[in-house]
């Protein structure tokens, strides 16, 4: 099992110590590095600042919003870092929903599945070079001819020769399209919320994917990169409770509290995850202001499934099970470089 360090995007202020998390996390063996945004702090910027202190760790997004910069701006970013990193960059991408799309970046959020399609499509011309890059949309037209054009597009080549042509692409994706769409065309699916228990739902989504004749990776070589919590802690008792009670309220949070009432594409995941008789409850006391009565609404076994945390043989048997269900990649967050160190230890 590889395991990924997750810095994640920022809150009210940068984080610290963030230098010292990295260089643990390359210290020790882990394989990857990722950063992530919502509407805040980006996802390119701290990847380069704090990966430039390392030479081996991937540095991945997880994940870039889409509607947030053209399909050749990310291109241009995942261009440019591939080349300063020596070809260690994983890009990660993601729709996100409608709130952030059409609110934050004033983007229509329609048809997210043909967009991504696009979008995943032109950055590969890019990063080919094989000819100057043209799409004909209709989400993203290249030379774009729409209202306001003044007819003088031109199709373009990147001036800088890509080092890699073929930097891996992994998705987010959540729904059964997207799944199977992810397994078509990506070279990796970036989960949010799977777990052992639920991982035999998404396996007929991504086995469509991989029939389908345009698909790029086969199961055998198609990366899933899963986030998790992982903690050790001294029993599989009291210590391990107080963890898991501490990560409700963000449990609490993805399930009631993201995106809009009607539209929350993480409340439908725990849907289809079998818990559609807690979701409206959880998400009435969320959205009414009642945060700690809605954490008290989710379950142990809900959380203990969807992270690792446990004694040290609990947490090995775990990331076996993780690993048994085809997780390539364990993206995990830590406080302290200690925390690093454990974790690599563990499950080394």
């Amino acid at each position: 099992m590889k395991l990924g360090l997750q810095l994640g995007y920022w809150g009210a202020q940068p984080p610290s110590r963030v230098g010292e998390l990295v260089a643990a996390a390359e210290e020790s063996g882990f394989d990857a590095l990722f950063t992530a945004e919502a509407w805040g702090s980006d996802a390119f910027t701290p990847l380069t600042w704090w990966g430039r202190e390392t030479s081996r760790l991937r540095l991945g997004t997880s994940i870039v919003q889409m509607s947030g910069r053209t399909p050749a701006s990310i291109a241009m970013h995942a261009l440019t870092l591939d080349h300063l990193s020596g070809g260690r960059v994983v890009l990660g991408m993601g729709v996100s929903g409608p709130q952030v799309v059409e609110g934050w970046y004033g983007q229509p959020f329609a048809k997210p599945l043909a967009r991504t399609r696009e979008v995943v499509d032109i950055i590969r011309k890019v990063l080919a070079r094989e000819a100057p890059v043209t799409n004909d949309g209709p989400h993203h037209t290249l030379p774009y001819d729409g209202p306001g054009s003044v007819g003088l597009g031109k199709p373009l080549k990147p001036i800088v020769h890509p080092l890699r042509p073929d930097i891996p692409i992994w998705l987010g994706a959540e729904g059964p399209k997207n799944v199977a769409q992810t397994a078509e065309i990506a070279d990796g699916w970036i989960p949010i919320f799977y777990t052992p228990k639920s991982a035999a739902m998404y396996q007929p989504w991504l086995d469509e994917g991989f029939a389908r004749e345009s698909s790029r990776r086969t199961r055998q070589d198609f990366e899933i990169a899963a986030t998790c919590h992982l903690q050790v802690t001294e029993d599989d008792g009291p210590s391990k409770q107080a963890v898991l009670d501490s990560l409700k309220p963000t449990v609490a949070l993805y399930m009631g509290g993201m995106g809009a009432k009607e539209a929350n594409f993480h409340k439908r995941v725990f849907e289809r995850m079998g818990y559609e008789h807690l979701t409206d409850e959880v998400q009435r006391h969320y959205l009414a202001g009642d945060r700690e009565r809605a954490a008290s609404l989710i379950p142990d076994d809900l959380v203990d499934d969807m992270h690792i945390v446990g004694s040290a043989g609990y947490v090995r048997d775990r990331v076996a099970e993780w690993a048994d269900t085809g997780v390539t990649t364990l993206l995990l967050s830590a406080r302290t470089p200690d925390e690093v160190r454990q974790v690599a230890e563990v499950v080394g």
